[in-house]
């Protein structure tokens, strides 16, 4: 398991690298400054009418897509 500051590094690059800085900084001031319980937007606009092999077949083709 990653400690607390490789998660917050890693999940920083990751923001970073797919929004910009800039994007990145106001995404998690968004955030900070917003009421916002993931788990709650989760069940309701993740993967939302996908089945469990529909959500397995998008992973593994982002995973061949990106290498990882």
């Amino acid at each position: 398991m990653t400690n607390s500051v490789e998660l917050l590094d890693k999940g920083m690059r990751c923001l970073s690298n797919e929004l910009g800085i800039v994007d990145a900084e106001r995404f998690v001031a968004l955030l900070l400054r917003e009421p916002f319980d993931y788990t709650e937007w989760r069940k309701d606009n993740l993967f939302v009418g996908m089945s469990v092999d529909e959500i397995i077949d998008e992973a593994d083709k982002y995973c061949r897509e990106n290498n990882t």
